[in-house]
């Protein structure tokens, strides 16, 4: 069985490439690559976004060229007879007049608008057609997501919500218990913050919680940040200012190990001689850092908003909750809406902290409900096996 897939980043190496063992899988090119790619040059040229490519990304035609079994994709719509299946993170069609559809501060996306969109319409179809053999969400916030979208659409409604199973994505097992990590409770209590997004995903209030902490409350502590300090201008609206302040602060502290990149193994490597994972993020589709820290023992600090409830609760970690909208986005539109956010964040960080350096043991009891849930829900040969009847399915073979 030949699987071909669109793009080799790392959500598709987490959900799709090389995980059925007897399948293989191949990289493939159609007509939305090629435009994806001369309007990104074209961007380029003009130093400016000229033209959107977030819509040329999510759609996939080769003409039926690619000889394959099925395709794979990640967040695509294919309008060709080969037959595909699609993990999904946020919304089926992933198109730019969805993803800026008019929000209510508190309510969730007004969809009425897309019902005059010819794309939304043709994707749809795409996606009723025999060719889409399944769609699967990466949760159930995400199914949920996408089950309020269909009503706006009932004409397409039943016949893609009978293709629609979640899949949480597969994690491979770091460490099979606590002592695997050689790390003491006795001494620093060590902390760890990974991510691109920095100030999206809580960094900011991080360093300021911690460093109060180590200043008022004398908490041994340290705290490693592996982060390039993108500004992606989401939902915590940082400025070039921000980031160069930030930036002076973690390199000039003495008890931060700061690393703008590098290479998952490394990080890993990282998680293992940490004690506690952080993610107090203002915005996530899922959350892969979560279940990586739980993989290699370290119960996570982190926010309730959409998919981290499925995957963290204060059975073996710490939840900090937010105001949230039906969908579990939380509320983040004006700046009194980040102000709050930021001081719940703050102050769920210091209530963990304060109960760890209470109760260190705290760590080992989270950190070993941490592994064990990773077995129970992660497990990749079970993935891998429901994926495998899922291709096979998909291609009309008999399930063995």
């Amino acid at each position: 069985m030949l699987v071909g897939y669109k793009f080799d980043a790392y959500p598709e190496k987490r959900n799709i490439i090389d995980i059925v063992p007897d399948a293989k899988y191949k990289k493939v090119r159609d007509f939305f690559s090629l435009k994806q790619r001369i309007l990104s040059e074209l961007n380029r040229l003009a130093n400016r976004e000229l033209f959107s490519i977030i819509d040329s990304y999510n759609q996939f035609y080769d003409f039926d060229l690619n000889q394959v079994s099925l395709f794979h994709f990640l967040n695509t719509i294919s309008y060709g007879s080969t037959p595909w299946i699609t993990t999904f993170e946020t919304l089926l069609p992933r198109f730019n007049c969805l993803l800026s559809c008019p929000r209510d501060r508190q309510l969730e996306p007004d969809f009425s608008a897309l019902r005059t969109e010819a794309k939304m319409h043709q994707a749809f179809k795409a996606l009723s057609r025999d060719a889409c053999r399944h769609i699967i969400a990466m949760s159930d916030c995400n199914a949920n997501m996408q089950r309020r979208l269909l009503k706006e659409f009932p004409e397409y409604q039943e016949s893609i919500e009978s293709k629609l199973t979640v899949m949480h994505p597969p994690q491979k097992l770091f460490v099979s218990t606590y002592a695997d990590k050689h790390l003491s409770l006795d001494e620093s209590i060590k902390f760890i913050f990974v991510g691109s997004s920095f100030f999206r995903k809580g960094g900011r209030e991080i360093i300021e919680t911690l460093e109060s902490l180590r200043d008022k409350d004398k908490y041994s502590l340290e705290l490693t940040v592996v982060s390039s300090l993108d500004i992606d201008n989401y939902a915590t609206k940082e400025t070039i200012a921000d980031v160069e302040k930030v930036k002076h602060l973690l390199q000039q502290s003495d008890w931060i190990n700061y690393f703008p990149k590098l290479p998952n193994h490394e990080v890993i490597e990282l998680m293992k001689k940490s004690h506690i994972g952080l993610l107090p993020t203002y915005a996530d589709t899922y959350g892969y850092s979560v279940l990586e820290f739980q993989a290699t023992g370290c119960p996570v600090i982190a926010t309730n908003v959409r998919a981290l409830t499925e995957i963290n609760d204060n059975s073996v970690g710490w939840t900090i909750a937010v105001p949230k909208k039906k969908s579990g986005e939380a509320i983040y539109t004006t700046e009194e809406d980040r102000h709050v956010m930021s001081k719940l964040i703050r102050e769920g960080i210091e209530r963990a902290v304060h109960e760890i350096f209470a109760n260190r043991r705290i760590i080992l009891e989270k950190s070993q409900k941490s592994i064990s849930r990773i077995i129970e829900y992660h497990s990749i040969d079970r993935y891998a096996a429901k994926l495998r009847n899922i291709y096979l399915e998909a291609v009309g073979a008999n399930k063995t």
